[in-house]
């Protein structure tokens, strides 16, 4: 399945949502991050990493649609090519929890997969709403497809957990922690970002990130963690 393709899934399954045919405030929110590395003389690389993220937010509703490429060369030679797209919904049931549907969808060329998708519905609670620190925890089950080169695709159940952290430090500093994993009979995929933003001017800001991926399984040779460090500017609209 293209990347095209699932993100017209993705975006079908949140528009429409009957909240969308309901009277009320509609709020909209976003980023745009942008990184980018060159060098040049003795070896020549470059890399860039981009990601979007757009917020709906109407009566008892959110959404949320995520997207991240990077791409990596040296030598003028791909190094590295990646797409990942997310989309999820959540309805509040009250002033703490709500319930959630998530699908997720990544195309990595070099990670030995052609594609991981996963779909998942569950549970959600606020344990922390304070003014300056806020936690999230979610969990519920779901199936994922995946696909390795020169391979046919297979589907396993899955059980879906994540904690999304957010602490302002300060008026201009904000320390984010995501952290989910998808176990699965045959592969379990866990995923840390732990990232650092800090207001520059108005709508503008640089964020710092760390990533770290851990797969249980892959297709020999390639590695089961892989890790990544970022810094990009990030516009708020």
């Amino acid at each position: 399945m293209s990347v095209i393709r699932k993100a017209g899934i993705i975006t079908a399954l949140i528009l429409v949502n009957p909240a969308y045919a309901a009277e009320g405030n509609s709020q909209w929110k976003g980023e745009a991050e942008l990184g980018i590395v060159s060098t040049s003389g003795n070896t020549e690389t470059s890399t860039i990493n981009l990601n979007t993220k757009l917020e709906n937010i109407r009566e008892q509703w959110k959404h949320l649609i995520l997207f991240n490429t990077l791409q990596s060369s040296s030598e003028n030679i791909s190094t590295a090519e990646r797409y990942v797209l997310i989309g999820k919904s959540d309805y509040k049931i009250d002033a703490v929890s709500y319930a959630f549907g998530r699908v997720s969808y990544e195309d990595d060329r070099f990670s030995g997969f052609e594609y991981q998708a996963s779909e998942t519905i569950g549970y959600g609670r606020n344990i922390i709403q304070g003014p300056a620190l806020k936690l999230d925890v979610e969990g519920g089950p779901g199936m994922r497809q995946s696909k390795t080169e020169n391979a046919s695709s297979e589907n396993e159940g899955i059980v879906y957990l994540s904690g999304n952290l957010k602490w302002d430090i300060s008026d201009t500093s904000v320390f984010t922690e995501d952290l989910f994993t998808e176990i699965g009979e045959d592969i379990t995929i866990t995923k840390s970002v732990t990232g650092l933003k800090s207001q520059i001017n108005g709508d503008l800001a640089m964020r710092v990130t760390f990533t770290a991926k851990h797969t249980s399984k892959v297709p020999a040779p390639k590695k089961k963690l892989d890790t990544e460090t970022a810094v990009s500017l990030v516009y708020s609209f």
